[in-house]
């Protein structure tokens, strides 16, 4: 599958990291380089020569971008030591479809995995964890897998697990194939778990990939009793919460009934939830440190969906506005010269863990990808995010797609719903429009196609939106 609206310096394609590295310098030099990409200049040698990075991929549950207050200790070891992804989102916002393309690079119309329903549709051969344990990596995974997952079936291509029954305390688990009850916090246990297995780093000299889910922020946001009463920073919500006047928006946001209140009370709970993740992070960088893995380890963090604050009325997911697909995204591997700290402002996503991840392994992928290495000089103009619509009950955003830019947002709803299988029907007819200025209006408050003439959706350049949409939707 090729990628959409990317663009190459020099009309170079995506290269390897160390012919990417070799030449870094020179890429640096120009005002467009990202700052990720200057900061591998720096170490172009050291990076060479490592040997192939351990891989440590954590992805938090329903994660919004606005949460770096709990995790800290997150933020300066990833973030701090690495790369803070400015544009950071997922191409999917739902957990098993977000999920399925982190482990195989694809968006969901390739994948298969359309809705939390169609978690056995994904091809294991496509996935990241599949081309790891072949290529001789140890793979383990630590808490939760992908919805709709049958407890009991292990998952394929990892040598250990801990696969979570989504729960905060006393949970059902398959560990290492054996279905039982663990009591006890699960962020705790997902820590435990992780820690046991990278210290079998100590004897086993392969290298190793740990994937590392805790069910944080996920409703209902039960935090450990340490953290059961921690007073969190106040929050008097933004712009678009409430939003004064919905009527340019479609019908299931014009229906939207949730408050600043309600927003402020789950803010509460997801971000005590997550100071038990930033601890097992902490916990995690320690024991590199002890064992001396820390800096030739590849560290991706980022949420596997946002989560809008009743922003227009919506408290959830699965809408394109910006804080439903927008996560947080950070990338650290000094020993690859990603080490110093620096922000990158490319538009990045969870298509992209996946490549980067076999590129750092000096993998070649036999099977399609949409996403590009985060190692490469690859810049994409825009991206595709899109949703569908589980079954035909009233309620609830309809199936869309979305051109999401830098600087504007062009969605389309469409007639077309899933069966639990991912299956597709419907007449496909565009039933909504909306185009934001994401420079002007950053919060979404004004659909410039909502009465708009024809004369005034060509100054915008919808046509050749939809015609772009039309094209991203079927590559």
């Amino acid at each position: 599958m090729s990628e959409i609206g990317d663009s190459e310096p020099n009309g170079n394609s995506a290269i390897g990291r160390r012919g990417f590295l070799a030449g870094a310098a020179a890429v640096a030099a120009t005002a467009a380089a990202p700052a990720a990409l200057q900061l591998a200049a720096a170490a172009p040698a050291a990076a060479a020569g490592a040997t192939r990075p351990n891989i440590l991929l954590i992805v938090t549950d329903d994660q919004p971008k606005q949460t770096e207050w709990a995790t800290p200790q997150t933020v300066d070891w990833i973030a701090g030591h690495g790369v803070r992804f400015t544009h950071g989102h997922v191409t999917t916002p739902l957990c098993a479809p977000s999920r399925s393309s982190v482990f195989s690079g694809r968006y969901a119309h390739n994948h298969g995995v359309r809705n939390n329903g169609a978690s056995h549709s994904l091809d294991q051969h496509t996935t990241v964890q599949r081309y790891l344990r072949e290529a001789g990596y140890r793979t383990g995974l630590f808490g939760k897998y992908l919805n709709s997952w049958t407890l009991a079936d292990n998952p394929p291509h990892f040598e250990e697990w801990a696969l979570l029954q989504p729960a905060y305390n006393n949970a059902s688990w398959n560990i290492d194939g054996t279905v039982q009850t663990l009591p006890g916090y699960t962020t705790n246990i997902v820590k435990n778990r992780t820690l046991a297995f990278l210290d079998k780093a100590a004897t086993d000299s392969r290298p190793w990939f740990a994937y590392v889910t805790p069910y944080a922020s996920h409703e209902p946001n039960v935090p450990a009793p340490k953290y059961a009463d921690t007073v969190v920073p106040p929050w008097n919500g933004r712009p678009s919460v409430p939003e004064a006047d919905r009527s340019d928006k479609p019908g299931y946001i014009q229906n939207a009934t949730a408050t600043l209140a309600d927003a402020q009370a789950l803010r509460t709970k997801q971000l005590r939830s997550l100071l038990s993740v930033d601890d097992a992070v902490q916990a995690i960088h320690d024991k590199l440190v002890a064992l001396g893995q820390l800096d030739n380890t590849l560290v991706i963090y980022l949420g596997d969906n946002g989560y809008t604050w009743a922003d227009h009325g919506w408290l959830k997911k699965s809408v394109p506005y910006s804080p439903a697909h927008e996560v947080p995204f950070y990338l650290s591997w000094p020993a690859g010269g990603l080490g110093a700290g620096t922000s990158d402002h490319r538009i990045v996503a969870n298509i992209d863990v996946a490549p980067t991840i076999l590129d750092a392994a000096g993998i070649t992928p036999d099977t399609p990808q949409d996403g590009r290495s985060l190692l490469t000089a690859y810049s994409r103009n825009h991206l595709l995010v899109e949703w569908w619509k589980q079954g035909t009950a009233a309620g609830g955003p309809p199936t869309w797609s979305s051109y999401v830019a830098a600087d504007k947002q062009y969605t389309e709803y469409y007639a077309l719903h899933t069966d639990a299988n991912g299956t597709v029907s419907g007449t496909g007819e565009v039933k909504f429009r909306e185009y934001y200025d994401l420079a002007a209006d950053p919060y979404q408050l004004t659909n410039l196609l909502y009465q708009a003439t024809p004369q005034q959706e060509q100054a915008l350049g919808v046509p050749a939106l939809a015609a772009q949409l039309a094209t991203d939707r079927a590559a």
